[in-house]
């Protein structure tokens, strides 16, 4: 508890409701999952827009079909104070800018308060309007107010008590020189750490397949190199970008899911506000360093953000066109470093990246699959398969994976190795490197001994670092 006396015991606690008892916004994660459901929702959106702050929050909570009070990032400081408060027989209520049908589902779902406010379709109830409200019910100085942010500064001052909450520094200290007896609830400090999370970091390492073209196109040079290093810084800042807006659409699903739901913005360790601005700070330096490449390499990442733009807002939900999107985007990458270093992308090379990148993308979905059917959860309501699909999906990543050794055979056979390979017949000892690998992995799919993207797992692997590099040695010698 806050040792707050008895005269201050004896008032009335009004807690906030975004940043405050939960680590999110509502409106944005609200938004957000809207538009990822139905994406059409944005025209009724858009035209709340010019009605008012209160009308498009009123909009957005009439397009959300599956708000979950449930899985909330309730902020544990917030509600042990909420419980003692509560057992000490003071008056708890909710007071919220958020819109009124979705503040009354987290009041009736904690049980834990004697009221609510939110807001409605004619008045948006934050800052003044709030203060006013208050004051009418409770009185100046009638109740205690727990907030987080500049905009609480306007009830702060009609509080008999303010209490703060994760409130930026400078809010902190305007509360302190007009509340000297402000309070400042201990929360948990996020450093760098979840921002690396959020912008997926780790997944760079797909983005490596910038690099095969150069390594299939038999030319070396410094400056080819470096092309496909901006090329590769290129991808995974626009990646990024991707990344964040997909957890953004997300949200909802990342909570309910055993290993997502401790994702950055689905747990509240970064703010939905700051993730926004993220966004396109990622693209422009992304589309910077895409065009310092050249126009057309810029216009091949804008392809790949087109479409992964797509896939996280609809693709994803169709049943194996999400398969072929992921495929694709794999597929962008490689095409990506061609276009950079200006050399003929090998139609052979096309053929074998359509199968591998589809094992891979349907060994990604059987993971996912599988740890749905190990939690016990129900179907995944943003995916459109079903947990008895597994087995199907895993016959066709294997049918995919030995199709692609299938085509690097074809191509070991015909006449386009020659001109290129003083001994090609060495590259026939990749294609039992490959089925081995591939091999390998769809069992340890099997026995759940692959828990992320397959190319990230493969490049973090020890065997399957030794059997890359073993390919890359059978074809240097064989070159």
């Amino acid at each position: 508890m806050l040792g707050l006396t008895d005269a201050v015991r004896s008032q009335v606690l009004v807690v906030d409701l975004d940043g405050t008892l939960i680590r999110s916004d509502l409106l944005i994660e609200t938004a957000f999952s809207a538009l990822g459901h139905n994406p059409r929702s944005i025209l009724p959106i858009l035209s709340a827009f010019g009605r008012g702050k209160a009308q498009l929050k009123q909009c957005i909570a009439d397009e959300v079909k599956n708000f979950d009070p449930a899985t909330l990032p309730y902020d544990p400081a917030v509600l042990t104070l909420i419980r003692d408060e509560k057992a000490a027989g003071r008056r708890v209520y909710l007071a919220s800018a958020s819109n009124e049908r979705l503040v009354k589902a987290v009041a009736d779902h904690l049980q834990l308060f004697d009221g609510w406010f939110g807001s409605s379709a004619t008045e948006n109830l934050s800052g003044s309007a709030k203060s006013r409200l208050l004051v009418e019910r409770f009185g100046e100085q009638g109740f205690d107010y727990v907030g987080n942010d500049a905009v609480d500064l306007k009830v702060w001052p009609q509080a008999s008590r303010a209490i703060s909450i994760r409130a930026p520094g400078a809010v902190r200290r305007e509360l302190d020189a007009r509340h000297t007896s402000a309070v400042h609830l201990e929360h948990e400090k996020t450093g760098l750490k979840p921002w690396l999370k959020l912008l997926r970091i780790h997944q760079y390492a797909k983005n490596a397949l910038v690099f095969l073209a150069l390594g299939t196109s038999h030319s070396f040079n410094p400056q080819s190199a470096l092309l496909c290093l901006l090329a590769f810084v290129a991808f995974s800042l626009c990646a990024s970008a991707v990344y964040v807006l997909n957890d953004l659409v997300d949200i909802g699903s990342d909570r309910l899911h055993p290993s997502k739901k401790r994702r950055p913005l689905a747990s509240g360790t970064v703010s939905l506000a700051r993730a926004i601005m993220a966004i396109p700070i990622l693209l422009v330096a992304g589309f910077g360093v895409a065009l310092t490449v050249s126009p057309l390499f810029a216009g091949v990442v804008l392809g790949y953000l087109a479409l992964t733009t797509a896939y996280s807002f609809s693709l994803k939900r169709k049943m194996m066109l999400d398969v072929v999107v992921l495929a694709s985007l794999y597929t962008a990458r490689v095409l990506g470093g061609a276009v950079a270093i200006q050399v003929p992308v090998s139609q052979w090379l096309i053929a074998f990246a359509m199968f591998i990148f589809t094992a891979l993308a349907l060994v990604k979905r059987y993971i996912e699959m599988t740890a749905r059917l190990d939690a016990s959860l129900p179907d995944a309501s943003n995916r459109n398969y079903r947990n008895d699909d597994i087995d199907v999906v895993m016959a066709m990543a294997a049918a995919a994976g030995f199709n692609a050794v299938t085509v690097l055979a074809l191509y070991i056979n015909s006449d386009a190795v020659g001109p290129l390979y003083k001994r090609p017949e060495l590259l026939w000892l990749v294609c039992p490197l490959l089925m081995y690998w591939i091999g390998r992995l769809l069992i340890l799919a099997h026995r759940r001994m692959v828990d992320d993207d397959p190319i990230v797992f493969a490049l973090r692997d020890p065997i399957s670092r030794w059997v890359i590099l073993s390919i890359l040695i059978v074809a240097a010698v064989a070159i």
